[in-house]
């Protein structure tokens, strides 16, 4: 019975982790994962969520995401494997958490994520060195985060929230 709990959780950490299966894509499976999470916000936006729905989402997704992506990145016999999206997923309440989710936000928000995800600025690149899916996902949620920062200061500027 052990044996086959163990096997039904594989299936769903690497489907989840791997963004149902997006992350298998052959060019830019992390850019194209996030699109995963702007159909999340997209969700919570609809459902006029709150502030605070926003962060339990993020945090939800966050903590989630730890044991889901430690599993896949077992099983997939990597550190950080690539083909694991579930941690470009996991921001995107955050990133909106002070923003209207609208088209321009959203595009906006998007390239934004996908820099600081590329560049890791500091303490971005460092977060990665915890252990596990912690390490997986310490990295991108703060780079959701400093997208986040962002993507707030134009959107105030510009008058879009």
């Amino acid at each position: 019975m052990l044996n086959l709990v163990n096997k039904i959780w594989n299936v769903i950490a690497v489907s989840l982790g791997t963004g149902l299966g997006v992350g298998f894509f052959p060019k830019a499976p992390g850019t194209i994962g996030s699109l995963w999470g702007l159909a999340v916000v997209w969700g919570l936006a609809s459902a006029h969520a709150s502030e605070i729905g926003f962060g339990i989402c993020s945090l939800a997704l966050f903590l989630v995401g730890i044991p889901i992506c430690t599993r896949s990145a077992k099983l997939l016999e990597k550190k950080d494997p690539g083909e694991v999206v579930w941690d470009e997923i996991a921001p995107f309440p955050l990133l909106f958490l002070a923003v209207d989710f609208q088209l321009t936000t959203a595009i906006l928000g998007f390239v934004l994520f996908r820099i600081f995800d590329i560049w890791k600025p500091w303490p971005v690149r460092d977060l990665e060195k915890f252990p596990d899916g912690l390490g997986i996902m310490a990295d991108d949620m703060a780079a959701g985060l400093y997208a986040g920062v962002c993507l707030w200061g134009i959107s105030v500027g510009m008058g879009l929230s």
